[in-house]
């Protein structure tokens, strides 16, 4: 029996095919489209998505049941002494929350290990490489889930939305306040941090958002992670909802303004993607959890 396995869910942007290369396990999280249920990554495509979204498509997320993600535990402690679970950050769903809860039951207690580090997308993804990372050098799943809950802080991202519609109907703000955004061409800019999201600037057009994006991270490397950015420990990011051709320019855009870093670039998850909407682009980092 192998002794530590990972476990994330797919609002890392890891899919199935590069979960079997890295020999870890990925729960598909759930999102309705005009009331049917769907999984991500299991049946439909990024492209139909898409269209139903721009076509007026109901949609909403909803959180994997206790039973699925119960399931999946037990199926990898045939495999596994131990798992350590990276969800979704609580700040943004409940089903961290209720993992968190499941795994203090008697069955998964000391076996279990759920993180709540606050991350989403990219940066989710990459706090599963720094959890398989750990698990190599030789460090236990409690030792793993502690190492990257103590790091929680060490995350920023900014995304430019290029309408406030689906944030509109999902509740989060107010249908006026919509409406005179896409009147004005304001394309805002909102900002993730330790597990919430606000709107960090709002800007006239996507061109002025970018550099939006591209000035707040300059800055962020400059003053909040001043120390590991001079040491050589922060993971450059980027996300996108847009099409492979804008996410290729704007990764391009990313590259000559920090130039020498690595970018590490996803899709955005469908179940953001609802919120989000299509062409969203973001910016982020994160640091080294050692």
């Amino acid at each position: 029996m192998k002794k530590i396995g990972i476990m994330a869910d797919s609002h890392s942007g890891i899919l199935k095919k590069e979960a079997e290369e890295l020999d870890i396990h990925v729960l598909p999280m759930p999102f309705y489209l005009n009331g049917e249920l769907f999984q991500e990554d299991l049946d439909f495509s990024r492209a139909g998505f898409y269209e139903n979204l721009r076509e007026g498509a109901d949609v909403s997320t909803s959180q994997p049941s206790p039973s699925e993600v119960m399931e999946m535990w037990d199926e990898m402690l045939k495999i596994y002494e131990q798992i350590v679970y990276i969800p979704l950050s609580s700040g943004l769903s409940g089903s961290c929350m209720t993992a968190a809860a499941l795994s203090r039951e008697s069955k998964y207690e000391n076996k279990v290990f759920v993180v709540d580090n606050g991350r989403v997308s990219t940066p989710l993804h990459r706090s599963v490489l720094d959890a398989i990372e750990l698990v190599e050098k030789g460090y236990s799943a409690s030792q793993v889930k502690n190492i990257l809950e103590v790091s929680r802080d060490k995350m920023v991202i900014y995304v430019g939305l290029s309408t406030l519609e689906y944030l509109k109907r999902g509740g989060r703000i107010k249908s006026s306040a919509a409406l005179a955004a896409n009147l004005l061409n304001i394309k805002p800019v909102m900002k993730f941090g330790t597990g919430k999201l606000d709107v960090f600037q709002k800007c006239r057009g996507m061109k002025k958002s970018r550099k939006a994006m591209i000035d707040a991270m300059h800055t962020e490397l400059e003053t909040t992670f001043k120390e590991e950015y001079a040491a050589g420990k922060v993971y450059l990011m980027a996300a996108s909802s847009s099409t492979e051709e804008v996410t290729a320019d704007w990764v391009a855009q990313i590259k000559e303004s920090f130039p020498g870093m690595e970018v590490m670039c996803d899709d955005l998850s469908l179940g953001l993607s609802c919120h989000i909407g299509p062409d969203g682009l973001g910016i982020g980092c994160s640091c080294m959890p050692l």
